[in-house]
């Protein structure tokens, strides 16, 4: 099995290393040639590879089964150029890449928007409540629609991502001791990097189509889990402030049953232990 990963950070990395460890032959690709000698200790090939070079693309899935676009924008990135046109491109090179069945791409949960904290599930309207957002679901659109009989494609909206590296006490450290605004009630959804890389191997493995949540069973509010965490670590408990209206544009409580009765079996369903 041939394996592409287009965007090895976090969680592509982790994708390349369980991957290889299983047998594939793992391409992994990066924009930053400082990556490479990192990314050499978890693929079996690394390459040099921008969203916009149709030909490097067409080059890179040629000879691929499956292909992981899990491509990833600091704050400050240029969401059209990182996934929308990086999705366009890889699209107007399919025929030239006759072995590859499969697509997955690693998208958020928060192109739902917000639904007031009701539950959502794959079957729900988005919402998209900011410009970052609108651009994701356009993405996602423009890969659901390169499926064919002979190429299958798979979304993941992910949850908020904690594991190694990123433990929550990391993550929420900062906002210790700090006043937020809102009363912080939103639903606050997560998912574990071993269960990111889990669900990946899984749709590969059973040739999964169409879209996913990928979030864990336990969703506490925001004021709740900083509460813990928080609590949990020592560090000063955070303040709310009602009067302020809250900085967070989505609210929705994200359901995961589609992919349990597909048969995956989360292995972090609960912060246990919390992070």
């Amino acid at each position: 099995m041939r394996a592409a990963i287009l965007g090895c950070g976090y969680v592509g990395t982790a994708v390349a290393r369980y991957w290889r460890s299983q047998g594939f032959t793992v391409t992994a690709t990066t924009t930053r040639p400082e990556r490479v000698g990192d990314l050499q200790t978890v693929a079996d090939q690394v390459q040099v590879v921008q969203g916009s070079d149709a030909a490097a693309i067409a080059a890179l899935i040629q000879p691929q089964n499956t292909l992981l676009i899990c491509v990833g924008a600091g704050r400050q990135a240029d969401y059209t150029a990182t996934y929308l046109n990086t999705a366009k491109t890889v699209v107007s090179v399919l025929d030239q890449a006759p072995a590859l069945d499969q697509i997955l791409f690693t998208s958020t949960y928060s192109i739902y928007g917000d639904y007031g904290g009701a539950w959502v599930s794959e079957t729900d309207a988005l919402r998209p409540a900011t410009e970052n957002a609108r651009i994701l679901a356009a993405t996602e659109a423009v890969l659901l629609q390169a499926a064919s009989p002979h190429r299958r494609v798979c979304i993941f909206r992910l949850g908020g991502i904690y594991g190694p590296g990123r433990e929550l006490a990391k993550i929420y450290r900062r906002a210790a001791g700090t006043t937020r605004p809102g009363t912080g009630q939103e639903a606050s959804n997560w998912v574990h990097l071993d269960d990111i890389v889990g669900a990946i191997a899984f749709a590969q493995a059973q040739g999964l189509q169409g879209v996913y949540n990928l979030v864990q069973d336990e969703i506490p509010t925001l004021r709740e889990l900083i509460g813990r965490v928080c609590q949990a670590h020592h560090l000063e408990p955070v303040r709310w402030d009602a009067s302020q209206p809250s900085d967070r544009p989505y609210n929705v409580r994200v359901s995961n049953q589609k992919l349990k009765a597909a048969g995956y079996l989360f292995r972090h369903g609960h912060f246990d232990p919390l992070p």
